[in-house]
């Protein structure tokens, strides 16, 4: 019997034209096509009826992570252009903390154009934030594949990291989108629940919600909470090896609150909004796992790629919310604050996911895979029926629910 680490990517590929992908979202949001699949049925609706076709008192958990404007340009004074994408905050290495510093940080970042930077050379650049002119600089503190260490310092005191890159950042939209982003992006690649920085990408499926959608959920008793993953570059990366074995997986933040821990405790499972909140939620039941193997671990909680594929002790969902729930009271915190790099394949078995709202991804990525280890070989029949239906896919596109009983 084959292992996870053996699947090949080339079976989850298909054929998907670039008028398919939407450059831009629907000018309303919830009037976006949606797919129904339940226990292996196909048919199609609007997003806004979703309400009528959820499991009456569900729990409904979604992201709340909001995209951050992390492209910087500098220009030199040769002419030459150079990017900077910041991807994750080192120091401080809080997110929260990092976008109120007000005087320097350092981030894990990508450097476009980076042959044109030479060693020792400080960037900058004059950036208007009110009727202040703040001088801000890059400074390369070290390189390590392809990223780099890159120190950000600013000459006004009193201004945050937050609103330096509010005023002088770009919002990173998808490159397979192949256009720049434009000022409406700043609204409509994020969800209209938004509230914690920290992302490089919308967790999209998202997108379609709004205050009506949310309104009509509440007609069947549906509840509603929110977790935070904060989606990293790693996101578009694509499966560039034969086997998914050797791909690794991006490592991306997570913060999950005390109060939705116990209500999943209490429910046992629930339905996801994208693929973003399985991660962070499926990540949750194994850090469970974790704590009943260590009840006292040293430094953050990490789940591991594969961790999930190796020889662990099978605790129910009950018990591994219960292990969260105590490690936070010893310590008197909150939320659990951990690092996933959960990878979920055919063969995964879901303990805490039962339902799943998402968009239509791309071929051989590991989102697909995640969807085939939901739905099964049935990925294909969905996916032939929304590119014979006439669905957008990708970021700005159609979405689906997908859900087994």
């Amino acid at each position: 019997m084959s292992t996870p680490q053996e699947i090949s990517i080339d079976a989850f590929n298909y054929d998907l034209p670039d008028e398919r992908i939407a450059k831009f979202p629907k000018e309303k949001r919830d009037e976006s096509k949606l797919l129904l699949y339940k226990n292996g049925a196909i048919s199609e609706t609007i997003f806004k009826e979703i309400y009528q076709h959820l499991p009456e008192k569900e729990l409904l958990i979604a992201n709340n992570t909001k995209v951050i404007q992390a492209r910087m340009l500098f220009q030199k004074e040769s002419g030459a252009k150079v990017e900077i994408f910041c991807l994750e905050p080192l120091s401080p290495s809080d997110y929260a903390l990092v976008f109120q510093t007000k005087k320097d940080c350092i981030w894990k970042c990508m450097v476009g154009n980076s042959k044109r930077w030479k060693e020792g050379q400080t960037l900058q650049k004059t950036i208007q934030i009110g009727d202040k002119k703040v001088l801000f600089r890059a400074e390369r503190i070290s390189t390590n594949g392809n990223t780099h260490e890159i120190k950000f310092s600013w000459n006004q005191p009193h201004i945050t990291f937050a609103e330096i890159l509010d005023a002088g950042g770009i919002l990173p939209i998808p490159p397979y989108l192949h256009r720049e982003t434009i000022e409406q992006d700043k609204t409509t690649y994020q969800t209209v629940y938004s509230k914690i920085k920290g992302s490089v990408a919308a967790p999209t499926a998202g997108l379609h919600f709004t205050q009506e959608v949310f309104e009509s959920l509440k007609e069947r008793e549906i509840e509603y909470d929110e977790v935070t993953l904060h989606v990293g570059a790693g996101t578009f990366q694509p499966v560039k090896s034969d086997t998914i074995g050797e791909h690794t997986m991006h490592s991306e933040f997570i913060i999950v609150e005390r109060n939705v821990i116990e209500k999943i405790k209490n429910r046992g499972s629930v339905i996801a909004v994208g693929t973003t909140s399985v991660r962070t939620l499926e990540s949750l039941y194994y850090i469970g796992v974790l704590l009943e193997m260590n009840k006292e671990p040293e430094g953050i909680l990490k789940v591991t790629q594969w961790l999930p594929y190796s020889n662990l002790p099978e605790i129910s969902v009950e018990k591994s919310m219960e292990n969260i729930l105590d490690y936070l009271a010893k310590r008197d915190e909150n939320s659990i604050k951990a690092e996933t790099q959960i990878i979920i394949l055919p063969g995964y078995k879901f303990h805490i996911v039962k339902g799943l709202i998402t968009n239509f991804h791309q071929p051989k990525s590991t989102l697909l895979l995640l969807i085939s280890a939901f739905i099964g070989e049935d990925w294909k029949k969905v996916y032939d029926y929304a590119l014979t239906h006439e669905f957008r896919f990708l970021s700005y596109g159609d979405s689906s629910l997908l859900l087994n009983e």
